[in-house]
């Protein structure tokens, strides 16, 4: 689930378009299984650089097709739980906080 800043860029037209014109040039598919010569589809548009509250207006973080990375869930799990590393939480597949490190 988008934070709550997020959430109106998440649901805007022009993030869909971007989203959608985004997977169709990668030809649906995730580009990290690409890399291991597999081929499964891509469902998730990410943001190689996380948008912030600071970014969330800036296009050249949230739409630029050089920030972004289609991947299948499976990926897109493994980028989070890799960029959760060090953190006192675990995200979810989902973007959800699962658990806590105390």
């Amino acid at each position: 689930m988008a934070q709550e800043w997020a959430k109106q860029f998440y649901s805007s037209k022009v993030w869909q378009d971007c989203r959608n014109d985004y997977a169709r040039q990668r030809r649906h598919l995730c580009e990290r299984c690409l890399l291991r010569g597999q081929i499964v589809p891509g469902e998730i548009v990410h943001h190689r650089t996380p948008l912030t509250p600071e970014t969330i207006n800036d296009p050249a973080v949230t739409l630029a097709f050089d920030n972004l990375e289609l991947l299948c869930r499976d990926c897109h799990a493994e980028q989070h739980k890799a960029a959760s590393k060090g953190r006192r939480f675990v995200i979810d597949d989902f973007g959800k906080v699962i658990a806590w490190d105390d």
